[in-house]
C-alpha cells in the first residue's frame, strides 16, 4: 500500500483512510492504520529545500530494519535523490528497508563541491528530518563522496547523530582523483583552477551538477552552489589528508592500516565497500569503470575508490564483489551474479543498527 504526500518540514503527514471493496475490511484496516508518520515503515524524499515528500509507506511488515532513529541516506559525486522522477540515486534500497519498519529519508547536496560545503547542506537537511521524524538523533549512510560528507555532520554535530555508515567511499582519497588532478594541474591545491582547460573541465561538472539538481526537483532559482575543482581536490589523497586532519574519528591512522576505534564520543562508525570492476557482462558502466581503475596500478578496487581507503570504523567488508555503482544497486540493479545482493547488505547493517538500539 503506497501513501503518495507533500510534508512541509514543520507539518506530520495527515490520516489516511483507504477505500476497501468490504465494509468489513474497510473497518478492520481503520482501526489497524495510524498517522502514516507512525506506520511500519516510511520513505521520504527530501530534495526540496522547503521539507520532504513522502514517496512511500508500508504496513504490515516485519521489524527486521525497524531501528530507533531514522535512516538518512547521502549521495556521492554529481548525485540526486530521484531523477525527473525515473531513476533513484539508491535504486530500491529504501523500499526494500521500510519492509522491515525502516523510516527512510533521502538527501540531496551540491552534487559537485568539496565535503565541508555538502555536509554543511546535509547538516541543515538532519535538523529538519529530526523535526519531522520527533527523534533527536539520525543514523547516517553516505554512499562515496557521501561517506565523507556525513563524517562531517558526525564531527560539527554529533548530537544529532547515532551511526555513521561510509559505503565505498574514498576516505583517504581516490587515485583516480589523483590521476586527473595530476594532469590538469599537479601542484594547486588552492580552491580554484588556474589555466583554461582546468577551468573548461570545472565548468562541464558543474554543469553537470546543476542537471542533478533540477532532475532531483530543485527550481532552478534554488540551485546549489557547484565547483568541480573544489570536488577534485577534495577527493584528493592530498584533499582527503587535510579534511582527515580536522575529522580523524574512526580512521586509521596509515594507509591500508585498520581503523582501532569503532566508536567515538557515542557515534558508532562502520564502513563497507567492494572490489572489482567488471561484475556484469551486460552493465556498460562496467567498462567505464574498468578504464578509471587503472590508476590503482593493480591495488584492489572497485573502480573509483581502493579498499583501503574505504575503511573507517568497523569494517563489514572491504572485498564485496561489487563495483563503484554496485554499491548503491545503480544500473539497473545489474550486479554479480550468485554475489552478495547490495539490497540485502543495507538490510543486514541496518538490521545491525537495529540490534545495537540505534
Amino acid at each position: 500500500m503506497r501513501l503518495k504526500n507533500y510534508l512541509p518540514s514543520t507539518v506530520m503527514p495527515s490520516l489516511f483512510l483507504p477505500t476497501l471493496g468490504t465494509i468489513g475490511a474497510g473497518i478492520f484496516m481503520i482501526i489497524v492504520q495510524t498517522n502514516s508518520a507512525q506506520a511500519a515503515g516510511q520513505y521520504y524524499n527530501c530534495a526540496n529545500a522547503n521539507g520532504c515528500k513522502l514517496v512511500d509507506s508500508q504496513y504490515f511488515t516485519s521489524s527486521y530494519t525497524k531501528t530507533q532513529y531514522p535512516i538518512v541516506m547521502a549521495h556521492g559525486l554529481g548525485g540526486f535523490t530521484t531523477l525527473f522522477g525515473v531513476i533513484d540515486y539508491f535504486n530500491g534500497i529504501p523500499g526494500e528497508l521500510i519492509k522491515g519498519g525502516s523510516e527512510v529519508y533521502t538527501t540531496k547536496t551540491s552534487a559537485v563541491n568539496n565535503s565541508e560545503i555538502r555536509g554543511e547542506q546535509l547538516l541543515q537537511q538532519v535538523k529538519t528530518i529530526t523535526a519531522i521524524s520527533g527523534k533527536p538523533k539520525v543514523n547516517l549512510f553516505g554512499h562515496s563522496q557521501g561517506g565523507i560528507d556525513i563524517r562531517y555532520v558526525a564531527g560539527v554535530a554529533p548530537k544529532y547523530v547515532a551511526s555513521v555508515t561510509a559505503v565505498s567511499s574514498p576516505e583517504q582519497g581516490s587515485k583516480t582523483a589523483d590521476f586527473v588532478k595530476k594532469t590538469l594541474e599537479p601542484n594547486n591545491t588552492t580552491g580554484e583552477p588556474s589555466n583554461v582547460t582546468t577551468q573548461l573541465v570545472s565548468g562541464v561538472f558543474n554543469l553537470i551538477g546543476g542537471f542533478t539538481d533540477i532532475g532531483s526537483g530543485i527550481s532552478y532559482k534554488q540551485i546549489q552552489q557547484q565547483d568541480g575543482w573544489k570536488a577534485l581536490v577534495a577527493l584528493s589523497t592530498s584533499g582527503a589528508a587535510t579534511f582527515n586532519a580536522k575529522f580523524p574519528a574512526a580512521m586509521p591512522t596509515s594507509y591500508c592500516g585498520q581503523p582501532s576505534s569503532t566508536k567515538i564520543g557515542g557515534i558508532s562508525y562502520y564502513s563497507f565497500s567492494g572490489v572489482g570492476q567488471l561484475t556484469s557482462a551486460v552493465d556498460p558502466s562496467d567498462y567505464l569503470l574498468a578504464a578509471t581503475g587503472v590508476p590503482f596500478a593493480g591495488e584492489s578496487n572497485d573502480g573509483l575508490v581502493s579498499a583501503c581507503s574505504s575503511r573507517l570504523g568497523y569494517v563489514i567488508r572491504d572485498n564485496y564483489k561489487m563495483n563503484h555503482l554496485d554499491s548503491a544497486d545503480q544500473v539497473l540493479g545489474l550486479t554479480a551474479w550468485g554475489e552478495s545482493e547490495p539490497k540485502s547488505i543495507y538490510r543486514t547493517q541496518v538490521n545491525r543498527l537495529k540490534n545495537a538500539s540505534l
